[in-house]
């Protein structure tokens, strides 16, 4: 999956970059971040390849402004992506990979304090999420009732709350796993044992590769969405 793929899904709607970044913002960015920076390059590189097309119109504040729309050849790109089947194995967490090396501290107050942070973060989030929730249903009614374009976005609102859920769960595993370590540590050194990641004495070389590739492919996309469209915008027309 690629910013150009996000870009072409957000587009069938015109839009300007500075609408783009509003939607990244506010409405997806509990599954894909990007910044001006990023945007305005992905938009000229799919204006060159025909994928979308620009003009200016005037704008009620300011300077004129640049609206981009999708082509054919940009809603054919699209649904090709969207048919190839789910894209999975992209996901990246850099605070796991923190966490995978927080050995390298030395001090386990270091990482209770890291997990804490974390825990701090992702809480707020869920709340987030779980407030758009409300809002969503207060403002569109029972999820049952939604046009297609409302199921799915409220799909991925709903994947988006499970995943942030689980991740506060593990915090919180995490967290009474160190306090037990250092209750450990304060009554003398517990039991010495191969690191993860380093193979155990009886084990095949091999075996602690595959628990360690492991590890990193099973980690859960954070994922939810935007605000699903009403009933009424999905019988305009919106799929």
């Amino acid at each position: 999956m690629s910013l150009d793929h996000i870009l072409l899904g957000l587009l069938r709607d015109p839009a300007t970059g500075y609408d783009l970044k509003s939607a990244f913002s506010e409405r997806i960015r509990h599954f894909w971040s990007a910044e001006l920076s990023q945007i305005y390059p992905a938009l000229k590189r799919l204006e060159q390849r025909r994928m979308l097309r620009s003009r200016v119109e005037p704008s009620p504040k300011g300077p004129n402004r640049k609206v981009y729309t999708l082509t054919d050849s940009g809603r054919e790109e699209l649904e090709r992506w969207l048919r190839g089947g789910p894209a999975v194995g992209t996901e990246r967490f850099a605070y796991l990979a923190q966490l995978y090396f927080m050995d390298a501290v030395g001090d386990l107050r270091e990482t209770r304090a890291f997990m804490m942070e974390l825990r701090d973060h992702l809480a707020r989030w869920l709340e987030q999420l779980r407030s758009l929730e409300r809002g969503v249903i207060d403002t569109h009614g029972d999820p049952k009732r939604f046009g297609d374009a409302g199921f799915h976005r409220f799909a991925t609102l709903r994947m988006g709350i499970h995943s942030i859920e689980s991740k506060v769960a593990w915090c919180d595993e995490t967290l009474a796993a160190i306090e037990r370590r250092l209750g450990t540590h304060s009554g003398g050194e517990p039991a010495a044992g191969p690191a993860l990641g380093q193979p155990a004495a009886a084990r095949h070389p091999r075996e602690s590769e595959a628990v360690v590739g492991e590890e990193v492919r099973t980690g859960v996309a954070e994922t939810a969405a935007g605000v699903p469209e009403a009933v009424a915008g999905d019988r305009e027309g919106r799929s």
